[in-house]
């Protein structure tokens, strides 16, 4: 057995995982438009990443409402008809040796489907779309944190090994723990504590849902990037809450965004010689961006609260992950992009890859969510022609059918 840091199992909760790198969740537009329920291509995509070697998968956001539907595409765990899809799923993936988790979701006034009435905390514009929005009714609230609940027995009777909570990137849950998207003043907001009480209610609601001992974990947008947001010292206080409650783990991530890219840094530890390699010609002159721009978060995390740890956004070298947790900063390393470009780059760095990641960071894939099915638009070459074919063409502004992926 290996000495490397990165394939030590771990542990979050009572659940052992083979290795320490998980597939963060990411969004794939693979799903049936409408309905959110999965399909061959979907299977395929999953089992894909388990045999490629990470300890465990987080499946991209699943809506637990038909309003908490974020795009075209998504996937859901918000009704019954959706388990046959999703016990496929889970029995993909647990064939090839890997667990998965269940992400449950609700993008509150982010939400970029047509017609949609979104749901929000406060009648304020949403800071990345502009989306007009209304204050939510108790009745609507309370109804939400029990869609939460359903959505994780779902999960328990699809086979997923634990559920894991979107609680961060301008979603609902971000949304409900910001001074700047929450102002209302009854029991759902109007200071610090009744601020957390959204977050607190689902997870209360999740872990009723599920047998004793299943593991619970929830994505924490830990400082908002916008002008007068949630700030470090609260959301540190809200995840000991939330661990009180019985959380198992926090990935730690940011909350309200301006841009995608707040969220998910671009062209992340590419050089000048690696941007010429990737066709990157507007990065020549560049020096590379910062790697684990979260960091300091999880840092600020550890320092006060007991709980599993899990770091995504940026790591693009074997260094730097291994350094993560030999610093004991995280306990688990989580890959989104990278594994959208290599699915086996887990199986490569246990067979002796060092160095750079093959992801430049571009997000092209992010540009098309909700119009193509979730793939690397780097590679093969032809796929960057095709990408700037349905730029100028006017793809991004159409409500195009989203293709089967082949």
């Amino acid at each position: 057995m290996t000495a490397d840091v990165l394939f030590h199992p771990g542990t979050i909760g009572a659940l052992t995982l083979r290795n320490r790198i998980i597939r963060a969740g990411t969004s794939e537009s693979m799903a049936e438009p409408d309905s959110g329920e999965i399909g061959a291509p979907l299977l395929a995509l999953y089992e894909r990443l388990a045999a490629g070697g990470v300890g465990g998968i987080v499946t991209g956001h699943l809506f637990v409402d038909s309003r908490g539907k974020y795009a075209r595409g998504q996937s859901g765990i918000h009704h019954d008809d959706t388990l046959s899809g999703l016990t496929q799923l889970t029995d993909r993936v647990h064939s090839r040796g890997a667990v998965i988790f269940a992400q449950l979701a609700h993008a509150g006034s982010q939400s970029r489907v047509p017609n949609k009435v979104s749901l929000a905390p406060s009648p304020v514009p949403n800071p990345l779309t502009g989306s007009q929005v209304r204050e939510a009714s108790i009745e609507e609230i309370v109804a939400t944190v029990e869609a939460f609940g359903h959505a994780a027995r779902r999960a328990v009777k699809a086979g997923f090994d634990g559920v894991h909570i979107h609680g961060a990137n301008g979603y609902l849950i971000s949304e409900f723990g910001s001074p700047v998207t929450n102002r209302r003043d009854d029991d759902w907001g109007g200071d610090s504590d009744r601020r957390g009480a959204f977050s607190r209610a689902v997870v209360e609601a999740v872990r009723r849902s599920v047998p004793p001992g299943y593991p619970v974990m929830m994505k924490i947008g830990m400082v908002d990037a916008v002008a007068d947001g949630l700030r470090i010292d609260e959301s540190v206080g809200r995840a000991q809450s939330l661990v009180d409650l019985g959380l198992d783990a926090i990935e730690v991530s940011c909350g309200l965004m301006q841009a995608p890219t707040d969220s998910a840094n671009t062209y992340v530890a590419v050089g000048p010689k690696r941007a010429a390699q990737d066709l990157l010609v507007h990065r020549l002159l560049s020096d590379p961006r910062p790697q684990a721009y979260f960091r300091p978060w999880a840092q600020a995390l550890r320092a006060r609260v007991d709980t599993t740890i899990i770091l995504t956004g940026g790591m693009r070298t074997t260094e730097t992950m291994r350094e993560v947790l030999e610093s004991a900063d995280a306990d688990f390393i989580g890959l989104a992009r990278p594994l959208i470009r290599e699915p086996d780059l887990v199986s490569q760095i246990r067979e002796g890859r060092e160095g750079l990641v093959d992801c430049t960071s571009c997000n092209l894939c992010l540009i098309h969510e909700g119009h193509h099915p979730l793939q690397c638009w780097r590679t093969p070459r032809i796929r960057l022609l095709q990408h700037a074919l349905y730029r100028v063409t006017g793809g991004f502004r159409r409500a195009d059918v989203i293709p089967t992926r082949p």
